[in-house]
């Protein structure tokens, strides 16, 4: 237990071991720590001090205040005299005792909120927009330009969109149907109704039809082939005739449905074939005719005033135009 102006055991150097620091400990004659002894400030020797005498501490209780820590004597300090150690100065002097008080503070600007970047979902879809809007325009677009060319057309051909959609209309007449083309008809000579000195004969090689079978015998007034075909329709067809001459011109007279007609079959030597030479006669020609609907009677004879001097290989319709 300690008593006022005892602050502790009876050495110095258990008293403050770092009293040689302090300015009083200093002027008090502390020392700093020697080989094989200790710290302190010098009290009396062993032996000096009386029991029950309090040893004088150098620490002496003062009031609050009273002792001023951190001064050095003037002859010790070798600083400038009006500077004195322990107080401030200008380097060290603090912000707000400058002149004009403390600098203002740059307030550094608020941080993004974390978790929240930029709003590409948004974006997404403002660009998908924008391609819908453009889409949708172009669209639009075309169409009214077809409607334009539509009716411009419609104006100028007023009868062109009744009969596009009256075409459209399936048709219930089947002699009108244009979805299957019709086949006019074509038979070889041979197999015609023959008169008079008309004759099949095949000694001449050169003819179509079939086994090379012709109608020979024709020079002869009388002699004629008569031919009984069909038509769909009634109007102008052409007769035509695949025929034989040995180098020199021929013709037969026309008689449709038992009236003659004014004009032969002109079977002239066309090809130019030498004369006398049948197999190299073999050429074609044709006469416009005028038929009924359904069965027709076509004959082809040899009558006055007609050269004769001809075989006939077959015998066939096709449209006039």
């Amino acid at each position: 237990m300690t008593t006022p102006g005892n602050n502790g055991a009876s050495t110095p150097e258990d008293d403050d071991p770092f009293g040689y620091l302090y300015e009083d400990g200093q002027a008090s004659g502390a020392n700093p720590p020697r080989t094989g002894g200790g710290y302190g400030y010098p009290g009396p020797t062993v032996g000096q001090q009386q029991p029950g005498v309090p040893r004088t501490s150098y620490n002496q209780v003062r009031t609050v205040g009273e002792r001023q820590y951190g001064q050095i004597p003037q002859q010790q300090y070798q600083g400038p005299p009006q500077q004195q150690y322990g107080q401030p100065t200008a380097q060290y002097a603090a912000p707000e005792t400058y002149p004009g008080g403390a600098p203002p503070r740059q307030t550094p600007p608020p941080a993004p909120p974390q978790g929240r970047g930029p709003n590409t979902k948004g974006l997404l879809i403002g660009a998908v927009a924008v391609v819908a809007a453009v889409v949708i325009g172009i669209a639009v677009a075309l169409a009214s330009n077809n409607d334009g060319k539509d009716k411009k057309d419609d104006t100028a051909n007023p009868g062109k969109s009744s009969s596009s959609q009256s075409s459209q209309q399936p048709s219930t007449d089947p002699s009108s149907s244009a979805s299957a083309p019709t086949t006019l008809p074509k038979d070889d000579a041979a197999t015609l109704t023959l008169g008079g000195s008309a004759q099949v004969g095949t000694n001449v090689p050169g003819a179509q039809a079939t086994g090379g079978a012709f109608v020979g015998g024709f020079n002869n007034v009388g002699a004629s082939v008569t031919w009984k075909p069909d038509v769909p329709k009634a109007g102008s067809y052409k007769l035509n005739l695949r025929y034989g001459v040995p180098g020199a011109d021929a013709n037969a007279t026309i008689t449709l449905n038992g009236k003659a007609q004014s004009r032969p079959m002109n079977m002239k030597n066309f090809a130019g074939s030498p004369a006398g030479d049948w197999s190299k006669g073999w050429q074609s020609t044709y006469a416009i005719v005028q038929l009924d609907k359904g069965a027709n009677e076509i004959k082809l004879s040899c009558e006055q005033g007609n050269q004769c001097n001809v075989n006939l290989d077959q015998i066939w319709l096709t449209p006039a135009s």
